[in-house]
């Protein structure tokens, strides 16, 4: 695998600010330093073939934080020798895309020089905002390189995708965080040898970092900055803790992310792995997610991967809502967490859930019918003579409090929509289900 920093130090295109982050005194100047997304950078991968050969490009980069994304666009731009220019969705517009536009025709007409336009956070960006790029984009007067987090196909419009190349970049390894670490302690453009990192920091640093250069950077930073400001030169586990007291849950509440750990969390109750469950919850806690989309779920989820196998799991999730409305966070995530535990460990039954889709899609599909005269309302002026009710039989007039009765539409008679499984509470159900089927259709 290719090194991130095992390029010479001396070939960059400009000095580098010794004030700025560490993180940016070590971004990559060349393919080559790139850590690595070598499915993309390889000898045959189509991120090289496309810089190497300098076409005009345009480019969708998705992937998590910290993966390379900026630096990609910076190494591209160096690398083809075009004009670079960045925006940010977060305080740009169309304003500003348009002027870019205009000097990249300039530069484009008069120096026959092209301009690759990197903007950070597209997603952000609203669709009309996306649309004022794309005769840019067809005309080829800029090469796109658009970075998101976020899902592109959910959070980019379709005009602008099938105009990009769009390429995903996977978090980075732990082997190619370590590689990250050491070249910023021996650069000269990062630490230069000032200090050094135990075993026991360095693991720290890679668990804490999570697939995140950026992050381990800032992290190595603070600890080496603590550590210089006593007089010590090696950063021990106790300095880096001190230095970094909390990574930052990865998690963005209006991302494809909040979907994807809700969705891990209620995958893991359904699958009853309370370790894994109770891991994502912590997760949507952590990032401030709010506690009431996460009990609206748990109390999905005990009435469609429960239901009748542990019908107390859902009074459990109601009353975990209830007192988080009550109590509030923090001290909420108490009775979310034992409402997690609760549905993870219950014995699991959908047969509620496929009961109800199979009722709805046959009325959906026409088969419903008059309800039986029996079963119509009988309380107002002028329904006996209709003949509502008078062939209804009471059940609680009978001794078993069950009779034979129709009570289906004709269309639906004989149609068994809720079977038991025999899991739980719901497996004493099978056969009374069976003998209360057997009593009420006799005759039907």
């Amino acid at each position: 695998m290719t090194s991130l920093f095992d390029a010479p130090e001396d070939d960059g295109p400009a000095p580098v600010d010794p004030g700025a982050p560490l993180a940016v005194r070590m971004r990559p100047r060349a393919l080559d330093e790139v850590v690595g997304q070598q499915h993309l950078l390889g000898p045959r991968a189509p991120l090289r073939r496309l810089v190497e050969s300098d076409e005009p490009m345009s480019l969708v980069l998705y992937g998590p934080p910290g993966t390379g994304k900026t630096t990609l666009a910076h190494v591209i731009s160096l690398a083809t020798k075009r004009q670079f220019v960045q925006l940010s969705a977060l305080d740009s517009g169309v304003k500003e895309v348009r002027a870019v536009i205009a000097a990249a025709k300039r530069e484009l007409t008069y120096a026959g020089r092209r301009t690759v336009l990197f903007i950070d956070e597209v997603h952000r960006f609203s669709k009309t905002q996306q649309d004022s790029l794309l005769s840019a984009v067809e005309d080829r007067i800029v090469s796109l390189i658009a970075a998101t987090t976020e899902n592109p196909f959910f959070s980019v419009v379709s005009p602008l995708l099938s105009r990009s190349l769009v390429l995903a970049l996977q978090p980075l390894s732990d082997d190619d965080i370590r590689a990250v670490l050491h070249r910023a302690i021996a650069s000269d453009r990062g630490l230069d040898g000032a200090v050094t990192l135990t075993d026991e920091a360095e693991e720290h640093l890679v668990r804490v970092a999570g697939g995140d250069a950026r992050k381990a950077l800032t992290a190595l930073e603070s600890g080496a900055g603590a550590a210089l400001a006593v007089g010590a030169t090696e950063i021990d586990l106790t300095t880096l803790e001190t230095a970094v007291a909390q990574a930052a849950v990865r998690y963005d509440r209006q991302g494809d992310q909040h979907y994807d750990v809700a969705s891990a969390l209620i995958k893991s109750i359904r699958g009853s792995d309370v370790d894994a469950a109770l891991h994502y919850l912590a997760r949507m806690v952590e990032a401030g997610e709010d506690p009431r989309f996460i009990a609206r779920r748990l109390v999905i989820a005990a009435s469609e991967d429960i239901g009748m196998a542990d019908p107390t799991a859902l009074l459990t999730a109601v009353a975990a809502a209830d007192a988080v409305a009550f109590i509030g966070m923090p001290e909420g995530h108490f009775p979310l967490a034992q409402a997690v535990v609760h549905l993870a460990t219950a014995p699991k039954s959908n047969a509620v859930t496929v009961a109800m889709g199979e009722s709805v899609a046959d009325v959906r599909a026409g088969l419903a019918g008059p309800v039986p005269p029996g079963l119509r309302d009988a309380h107002y002026a002028g329904a006996k003579k209709l003949g509502h009710g008078k062939t209804y039989d009471y059940p609680h007039a009978h001794p078993d409090g069950v009779v034979p009765q129709q009570y289906p539409p004709d269309a639906l008679v004989g149609k068994n929509y809720y079977r038991p499984t025999n899991r739980g509470v719901e497996g004493r159900l099978v056969d009374r289900l069976a003998k209360l089927r057997a009593i009420v259709r006799r005759g039907l």
